[in-house]
């Protein structure tokens, strides 16, 4: 394991033409102090966790510095937010510091959040509050443990710097981990501004860095495109059978590469409702959970656009054709092995279907059904979750029809558990276990943040002195509202 201080670092980006970035100095937070980190972050960089409490590092990670010749950048790119296209966009309160190449040949951007302003900050302070910094903490290392792609996140810090939103809070760092920071948005700048080059020369570096078995290709471009509509139609599938809502599909927070990108209202599902919303903001529910598969399939339309002038129009409708495809047969994939269907029968839509909407009528909590799921068979469970309908019959036909096409498969009893208990997690990053962390923390007590982070990297596991972390959430949940305030 390496030192922080010793990464072999670059500035890869400035390989692009300077209308991508601007070179920024960092504005550093007052006393900082760490929140938590992850040790399974660090191992994806090979460093060792313990030195980044050296006061080199925690200047850097805290803005106050920034690693030895290496100028930090803010990437410039557009968007469209809520179906608007916007040109005023960028990384308005985060800073790429450098990327590392780890001993897998593996190319990593550092980006620290919270860092100050920049020219693409839209007269704002540039900075990030502690309760969105661990959010962001949470869900980047939760998801990675879930399976889903997504960014990472090495470690949160607090400090005494004041910031204003609708009160006083404090400002906070994350310190970002990704194979690339590039978003759909950063093509739509390049297409907008009417420079065919600077375009090929953004898609020519993704392709490069990314997918260099594709260099020299005459299809690079379109080919880049299929990958990206295919990765994008997988993580969505990920998202709706798992039961987790992004908030903000704005494309300007969708990477190229297909991971769950800029955590910020997110929501896992507590009561099944197919029409969820866990962003405040969205009034006309946009970004509702049961749309993320149309919006999806919408923000890549756009990205095609962008990329039309360097794609045939055919070779884009096709890659675009492809994304339902892509997204049912995961969708069908994942949701019969949460239900312990692992064999392909007829009718198996249907009753993964009537199921939801059985779910859905009685509002049952999506992660703790689907874990109990797997003791159907079980007198007491079934009565359990029997006694958590409103329309109990509807319950007894959907129970009766599961372990009816359970007769069908090969596997026993005991192995159906334990394959169906591998893919529904018992702890999942509800909202009120983040908000009771955050609460704690603002009042400089981080234990929660670091116990309900170290619980998360185990979701599939027993965890037995855990178990009340599994139980269904309380009433004062359902109160809880999440906005974009960050």
């Amino acid at each position: 394991m390496r030192d922080f201080l010793s990464l072999e670092l670059e500035q890869d980006f400035l390989r692009l033409p300077s209308a991508y970035y601007a070179q920024v100095q960092p504005q550093g937070l007052k006393k900082p102090e760490f929140v938590a980190l992850s040790t399974a972050c660090a191992d994806l960089l090979g460093i060792d966790l313990s030195s980044l409490s050296k006061p080199k590092s925690l200047a850097i990670l805290s803005a106050n510095a920034y690693f030895p010749g290496i100028t930090p950048i803010a990437m410039k790119y557009t968007g469209h937010q809520f179906g608007y296209y916007n040109p005023d966009l960028g990384d308005g309160r985060g800073l790429l510091l450098a990327d590392v190449k780890t001993d897998q040949s593996i190319r990593w951007d550092l980006h620290l959040k919270g860092a100050g302003m920049t020219p693409f900050s839209r007269h704002a302070d540039g900075r990030a509050v502690l309760r969105s910094s661990i959010r962001e903490f949470l869900a980047s290392e939760a998801m990675a443990a879930l399976g889903i792609p997504t960014t990472r996140a090495l470690c949160v810090l607090n400090s005494q710097s004041p910031v204003y939103r609708e009160q006083v809070e404090t400002g906070a760092t994350v310190l970002r981990v990704a194979q690339t920071h590039i978003r759909f948005g950063h093509f739509e700048y390049a297409y907008h501004s009417g420079q065919k080059k600077l375009l090929q020369e953004l898609a020519d570096y993704c392709i490069e860095r990314h997918y260099p078995c594709l260099m020299g290709s005459a299809e690079r471009y379109q080919d880049f495109f299929k990958i990206t509509v295919q990765k994008t139609a997988q993580l969505i599938a990920k998202w709706q059978a798992f039961g987790f809502a992004h908030g903000v599909m704005n494309t300007d927070n969708m990477s190229i590469l297909g991971e769950t990108f800029d955590y910020g209202p997110y929501g896992f599902l507590d009561a099944f409702e197919p029409g969820y919303i866990c962003n405040h903001s969205d009034h006309q529910g946009r970004y509702a959970f049961d749309r993320q598969p149309a919006i999806g399939h919408w923000n890549l339309s756009v990205l095609a656009q962008a990329l039309s002038p360097l794609i045939p129009k055919d070779a884009l409708v096709d890659a675009l054709q492809s994304f339902n495809d892509i997204f049912n047969e995961d969708y069908l994939q994942l949701m019969s092995a949460k239900f312990g269907l692992f064999t392909n029968q007829t009718d198996d839509q249907t009753l993964i279907h009537q199921c939801l909407m059985m779910m859905a009528e009685n509002r049952l909590d999506y992660a703790f059904f689907f874990r109990h799921l797997s003791c159907l068979n079980d007198a007491k469970v079934q009565t359990l979750l029997r006694d958590l309908c409103v329309n109990r019959d509807s319950f007894n036909r959907f129970s009766e029809q599961l372990i009816q096409r359970w007769s069908l498969e090969k596997v026993s009893q005991t192995e159906r558990s334990e394959r169906m208990n591998a893919v529904n997690p018992k702890y999942i990053l509800r909202n009120h276990l983040a908000q009771q962390a955050i609460e704690l923390a603002q009042k400089g007590d981080y234990s929660e943040v670091q116990y309900l982070h170290a619980l998360l990297q185990k979701p599939f596991d027993e965890q037995p002195e855990n178990e009340s972390y599994a139980d269904l959430p309380p009433d004062w949940a359902e109160q809880l509202e999440i906005s974009c305030s960050s």
